[in-house]
């Protein structure tokens, strides 16, 4: 490992000069990186389940899940424990080390979080990881999941500070680095990245990114959503991304944070077969699996499978 690549002070100009670079000499750089911290064939396999879908209070233009928005999603009960152990269960034979379970919250009740740290221990219990994404969380509350031996927390920071308020009112960026620095002082295990195709310039991504970077400590999982548009959303219809502009994204993501797992999140079943192998080689190692991504469609296992074999990756055993 050498310590001169895991930087924290990366200035703005810096990660828009690496989004400029001609793309073979940006991925050239980020796959080198990639090869000298990881196995450039293994792929992490992380499943996620909706455990409480809809009517969530928060306006995120992005997310059909909003009780604002006019989408056709139905409200939804948390799930009890045997409905997450079975889904836990088939996630562990098809090849998952890490299960992520998510509610749409504001922020979890006390009450709520009981509930929660139940079904932590439960999938534990079957020999995966744990992963919640619950919304904000204070002090106490991130302890206690520490506490009940949670091994990762996911909070996105979606895009940069500059671009946020066009894409969420109902909070603001510092709630989402006071959540991370409570989930960081607990003990777990951060999981943050964002969200890309949203409208956003270049100098956002690039924003997006160096506010991850320039976290005291680099997330240790890194996911990369690409916007998926749903019907009744404030951000249907947005202008798509350049999928050659989503690797790059992948790319510069790797530069920035050589030693975290990187993840092909959400919209990956819009992408093709040829971009998803171009975002393994620019450091992507990490995938969600599994039919259902919350509320959007995961391409099947079949074709991951089918892909796997074709580029001659393999699932990463569960290490870390």
């Amino acid at each position: 490992m050498h310590m001169s690549d895991l930087r924290h002070d990366w200035q703005r100009e810096e990660i828009t000069a690496l989004f400029a670079l001609p793309l073979n000499d940006l991925l050239h750089r980020a796959h080198g990186l990639h090869r000298s911290y990881h196995d450039p064939n293994a792929v992490q396999i992380s499943t996620l389940l909706s455990i409480k879908t809809g009517a969530c209070p928060e306006d995120c233009a992005y997310c059909p899940q909003s009780a604002r928005h006019n989408t056709a999603l139905e409200r939804e009960r948390l799930l009890g424990v045997g409905e997450v152990l079975a889904a836990a269960r088939a996630a562990k034979a098809a090849g998952a080390t890490r299960f992520c379970m998510g509610a749409a919250w504001r922020n979890p009740t006390d009450r709520n979080l009981d509930k929660v740290i139940e079904l932590v221990g439960a999938v534990r219990g079957q020999g995966l990881q744990t992963c919640v994404t619950l919304g904000m969380l204070s002090g106490a509350q991130a302890q206690r999941l520490g506490d009940a031996g949670l091994d990762y927390y996911n909070h996105n920071l979606d895009t940069s500070p500059e671009f946020y308020g066009e894409i969420i009112t109902t909070r603001v960026y510092q709630d989402r680095l006071d959540t991370l620095a409570h989930v960081r002082d607990a003990g777990v295990k951060v999981c943050c990245g964002g969200i890309v195709g949203m409208g956003e310039s270049v100098d956002d991504r690039a924003g997006l990114l160096q506010q991850l970077a320039n976290l005291p400590q680099h997330p240790e999982s890194v996911p990369v959503n690409l916007l998926v548009q749903v019907q009744g959303t404030p951000l249907y219809g947005a202008p798509a991304l350049d999928p050659i502009e989503f690797a790059r994204t992948v790319a510069v993501a790797r530069v920035l944070m050589p030693q975290s797992v990187v993840r092909l999140s959400a919209g990956r079943a819009q992408m093709s077969d040829e971009l998803q192998a171009l975002c393994f080689f620019a450091g992507a190692n990490s995938i969600f699996y599994g039919e259902r991504l919350l509320t959007t469609e995961n391409p099947e296992q079949q074709r991951d499978r089918e892909l796997f074999a074709r580029l001659g990756l393999h699932a990463a055993a569960a290490a870390h």
